[in-house]
Order: structure tokens, then C-alpha cells, then sequence
């Protein structure tokens, strides 16, 4: 207990030190959002990644889709890696960090205002952003309670507590450069303790191998009746693990957390570096959650899936773990959770006062007043997170993942496909982009409210979150060749920021624009 402990307040006081160092990078309104768009290629691949990855992909998804697929769910973590992180940095990367700086744009709610020169559309975005990501950072909370749960046997409003309140204080302190640096901490807190944590599971089961081999052993005839099914190259359900990798991969491409990483990095040679950096990352981590959850059958003699839930599946695989290592683990979770937190709260609240509160309740802000009114929105933000979580814990509403699989699918549905056609597509309409908005929104509502009338394959949120986005990609450009264009002026000079692609001055207008001639 002293050694978990003694770990824990480390980690805390380093956490509200950077916050408190950071004060100064963030005295104005760039500073506290983007961190003045100087931050450098390692920080922002690892706020990339730790805001990915956090208590929802080690305990929630690694468990419950590692009893389902066995060893096939690493798909999901090289899905995250290959398709999340270096697919969406190539596709996105230096497009949206060139586009949003012409446009002067600090968060995806202003990017569409004044891509598609529409009020509505940003006002609609931000009221979205706000809404779904609370599930989110209600999954948040609900995984780290079971490793402390675990470790400690701490009261779970506790435990919630003490995370909630650390998080705001080194977030309203420093902003985003404050919570760049932590992201660089906590992921090599999680680089270093996943490859631990594996390495010591798979030695307890007797190796590699032996753990392999008894996985092939395992067979649930209510799932499939092929043997070794669950130690197999695709698992015993190809299709469901594949709406699972679509969702965690091609998801993060429309989540404002996500990608508005790119609109801070400091320049180009920053976003070739950050996107191998990314990858490695996300392949490590994401793969290691994954395929550590794929062992989890090997545990079926220690867990009731039926009564206690697939989120108590990775707490009891480590429980067995020496002291030092489970400490560990619950630095790494704590981590991640704190991370993502982190960042979802300062999208929240950046997105509810620069594109909501701003020109429509407020008519003027000056630089003070939305700094405060920022990190006003931060308590707020972290406060109903609390009390959700707190009240799902109470009541059991739905899995870990599912509370993620509805924030997501509502939040890449609604953006992913208008974002990205807006970056490259001069003809996109204002229209397709409402369209995409009120199709994945309805849809995911409809999903949590009356799923049951869905067909079979889509009454899971993570496979209807995944339709949503695929069914944005068709919907954005059909809707946009039928409907009027927008104007051709107007487009040309938004799209004029890429006119110097091939030139070194292009290169430099990123981080020394006064280098231009």
C-alpha cells in the first residue's frame, strides 16, 4: 500500500506542477486552446495518442472485445494504429493545420462557421459536441474505478472525485500546453507499463505459447463451435469485429478532441515527425491493450461475465500481478483516463464560449472575459461528468463501451465526412454538412432510445456508430451535387491557403510566417 501510494502522489504533484509551470502559455485565448500553434512534433503525437487511448480502450474494450473475438481483437489496436493514427495524420494532418490557421479557426464548431459560412451549422456543432461528449467522460470514470477498486478497495465517488478535481486544476492552470506536457508523461507512463503488464500476464499463464495453446482450448458453444476459435487469425465474428475497428479507427478522424491536435503543431516538418511518432505509439499501446484483452477466457474460472460484467475482466486478469506492477497499472490507467479527460473538457468548454456563449448570449468578449468564461466551463464540464458517472455507476446503465460506442458514433457520424470533404472538396454544400448532422445525431438517438426496432446487426452503438460514418461519406457528397453550390468566390479564396503546396515558402508559413514573400 505505501509503495501504491507513494506512486499515486508522485504522480499527482508532478501532474499540478506542469499545470502551474504552464501558466504562462496560457494568457491569452491562442495559448489556452492551441497552446500559440507551437507545439512541437512529440507532444502533439502524444496528446494525439494518450487522448485516444484511456481507461475505455484498456478496461472496457480490451475486455469485452477480447472475450468476444479471443486473440483476433489486436485487429482493433493495428486498426487504431494504421487507420487512426497514420492514415488520419497523411489524409488530415497538414491540410487541417494549413486550412484552420487561413481561417483563423481555433475549433471544429468555427472551422465549419466559416468553411460553409453558416452560423447555424456552428452553433449546431457546438450544441453536439457538448451533448456526447459526456457519455464519454462518464467511461471515463467508470473504468478507472474498477483498477482502484481493485488495488485500494477505495470508495468509487472518491476515487472520481479526486481524478475530477486534479484534472481541472492542472487544465485551468496551464491549458493545452499544460495538458500536452502531462500527455507526453502519462504516455510513457503507458508506453512502459503495457509492455510490464504483458509481459508479467503471460508469464503467469506460462509463456506465449502455453497461453496460446490453452486459448485454443477454450470453446463457448453459445458463441461458436469451431475449435480454437478463439486463438484464430479472425475470430469467431469477423463482420461485428470489423464495425469494432471501424469505429475506433476511422472514428477519431471526426472527434473535435482528435483533431484539433492538428491545428496546434508548430509546422510541417513537426506533422512528418509527429505521424511516425503517432503510429509507433498507438501500435504499442493500442495493439498491447487488445491483445493483452484476448487472454481474457483464460480467466473464465475467476469472473462471471453474466453477473459482474466484461469490465471486470481486465481487473481480475491483473489482480494476480506483484504490488509493484499493480501500481503500476493503476498509474497507467490513471494516465490515460486523465489524459483523455483532459482533453475532452478543454474542447467542451473552449467549443460552449468561442462558438456558442460568443455572439450569441455574450455579443462581445474581450481575451479576459473568455479565458474566464473557459475556465468557468471547465468546473462545469467536470462537475455533470461527476455526477453522471456516478449515477451510471449507481443504476448500471450500459457497458463501458457501449457509453463510448454512442459518443463516438454520434460525434464522428455527425463531423468525420463534412470535415473531411471540406478540406478537399470545393463543391461540399452547407446543406450536406447539415445533413450529415441531423442523420448520425437521429440515428444514434434513436439507437439509445429504441434500439430494439433496429435491425439485429445495428442495435449495437458501436456497429450503428460506424454505419453513421460510412453513411456520412455517401450521404455528404450526394447531398452536395443536388443542392445549390456554394459560391465559387468565396471557395477559391478558402482554398487558396493551398496554392503554395509545392513551395518552401509553404513550408515556413506554418511556424515563421514572417519568412513569406
Amino acid at each position: 500500500m505505501a509503495i501504491k501510494l507513494s506512486l499515486l502522489i508522485l504522480f499527482f504533484a508532478v501532474m499540478v506542477g506542469i499545470g502551474l509551470y504552464c501558466r504562462r502559455h496560457a494568457s491569452d485565448v491562442a495559448g489556452f486552446v492551441l497552446g500559440g500553434r507551437s507545439v512541437g512534433p512529440w507532444l502533439t503525437a502524444f496528446a494525439y495518442g494518450t487522448s485516444y487511448f484511456s481507461a475505455v480502450v484498456f478496461v472496457g474494450y480490451a475486455g469485452q472485445f477480447g472475450w468476444r473475438y479471443g486473440i483476433a481483437a489486436t485487429w482493433a489496436g493495428l486498426g487504431n494504429a494504421f487507420l487512426g493514427s497514420l492514415l488520419a495524420w497523411v489524409v488530415l494532418g497538414r491540410r487541417t493545420r494549413v486550412m484552420t490557421q487561413h481561417l483563423d479557426s481555433a475549433t471544429m464548431p468555427e472551422f465549419f462557421g466559416r468553411r460553409f459560412e453558416s452560423r447555424r451549422l456552428k452553433l449546431a456543432a457546438s450544441v453536439i459536441i457538448f451533448l456526447f461528449l459526456i457519455p464519454y467522460t462518464a467511461s471515463l470514470y467508470n473504468g478507472l474505478s474498477r483498477l482502484f477498486a481493485m488495488a485500494f478497495d477505495v470508495d468509487y465517488e472518491l476515487c472520481v472525485a479526486v481524478m475530477a478535481i486534479l484534472t481541472g486544476v492542472y487544465v485551468i492552470a496551464g491549458g493545452y500546453m499544460a495538458t500536452a506536457i502531462n500527455d507526453f508523461i502519462q504516455g510513457i507512463i503507458m508506453l512502459v507499463g503495457i509492455c510490464a503488464v504483458i509481459g508479467a500476464v503471460l508469464q503467469s499463464q506460462g509463456g506465449f505459447l502455453t497461453a496460446l495453446d490453452s486459448l485454443a482450448r477454450v470453446s463457448d458453444p453459445t458463441v461458436s463451435n469451431t475449435p480454437g476459435v478463439f486463438a484464430s487469425f479472425f475470430g469467431p465474428d469477423p463482420l461485428n469485429l470489423l464495425g469494432v475497428v471501424l469505429l475506433t479507427s476511422l472514428g477519431t478522424w471526426g472527434l473535435p478532441q482528435m483533431v484539433q491536435k492538428f491545428y496546434a503543431i508548430k509546422n510541417e516538418a513537426s506533422i512528418s515527425k509527429g505521424t511516425v511518432i503517432s503510429t509507433a505509439f498507438a501500435a504499442i499501446v493500442a495493439g498491447g491493450c487488445y491483445f493483452l484483452g484476448g487472454f481474457g477466457r483464460l480467466y473464465s474460472d475467476k469472473v462471471d461475465v453474466a453477473s459482474q460484467g466484461y469490465d471486470a475482466i481486465i481487473p481480475t486478469m491483473l489482480s494476480g500481478l506483484p504490488t509493484f506492477l499493480i501500481a503500476v497499472v493503476v498509474i497507467l490507467v490513471l494516465s490515460a483516463s486523465m489524459s483523455t479527460l483532459s482533453s475532452l473538457v478543454l474542447t467542451s468548454s473552449s467549443t460552449l464560449t468561442l462558438d456558442f456563449i460568443q455572439g450569441n448570449l455574450i455579443k462581445h468578449m474581450g481575451e479576459k472575459q473568455k479565458l474566464r468564461w473557459m475556465r468557468a466551463l471547465v468546473v462545469v464540464f467536470i462537475a455533470i461528468s461527476v455526477v453522471l458517472a456516478i449515477i451510471q455507476y449507481r443504476s448500471s446503465v450500459t457497458f463501458i463501451a457501449q457509453l463510448m460506442g454512442i459518443s463516438w458514433g454520434a460525434l464522428a457520424g455527425a463531423f468525420l465526412a463534412p470535415f473531411l470533404y471540406g478540406l478537399y472538396w470545393k463543391r461540399t454544400t452547407r446543406s450536406a454538412c447539415a445533413a450529415s448532422f441531423f442523420f448520425s445525431t437521429t440515428v444514434m438517438l434513436a439507437n439509445i432510445l429504441v434500439g430494439e426496432l433496429f435491425p439485429p446487426l445495428l442495435r449495437s452503438p458501436i456497429n450503428c456508430g460506424a454505419f453513421c460514418m460510412l453513411a456520412g461519406l455517401v450521404l455528404v457528397p450526394l447531398v452536395s451535387l443536388f443542392t445549390s453550390p456554394p459560391d465559387s468566390r468565396q471557395v477559391e479564396k478558402i482554398f487558396s491557403c493551398y496554392d503554395q503546396t509545392i513551395t518552401v515558402t509553404m513550408r515556413d508559413s506554418i511556424g515563421r510566417p514572417e519568412r513569406k514573400k
